[in-house]
């Protein structure tokens, strides 16, 4: 904001509206303390968070590393098995999550159909019995 532009009453209104929301901001508690007791109120309740907000919720008011490591759903950065891999090179998989690869964008765009990319599933070989 470019306040060498404003006026005196303009400047003071400013003031004044920055002075009360100072006095707002004074009077609440460190966001992290909140999240605490949001999360031993849940736990209590025997919820998890995403039950009650959603996976959307939880990510943008996350929880601390101490709760989120309880719980047993999966989380940001766990693995994934790859769904799709690009014929060319065995190295391009993707799992089906997030953004389309540019390899696997380039193959549907020149008319290939994703169904073509996916991995086979590994069926287990029944052992063969030694008579």
């Amino acid at each position: 904001m470019d306040i060498t532009k404003l006026n005196s009453k303009e400047l003071a209104d400013l003031i004044s509206q920055a002075q009360k929301r100072k006095r707002v901001l004074a009077k609440r508690k460190p966001i992290n303390q909140v999240r605490t007791q949001i999360n031993k109120i849940v736990r209590a309740s025997g919820y998890s968070f995403e039950e009650l907000f959603g996976t959307a919720g939880a990510t943008s008011t996350s929880a601390p590393r101490k709760a989120a490591s309880k719980s047993k759903g999966p989380r940001k950065g766990s693995k994934v098995e790859a769904k799709y891999r690009d014929p060319a090179n065995a190295e391009n998989t993707w799992t089906g999550r997030g953004k389309q690869p540019r390899w696997l964008a380039a193959y549907i765009e020149q008319g290939r159909q994703l169904n073509d990319f996916l991995i086979a599933p590994q069926t287990a070989v029944p052992a063969v019995s030694g008579n």
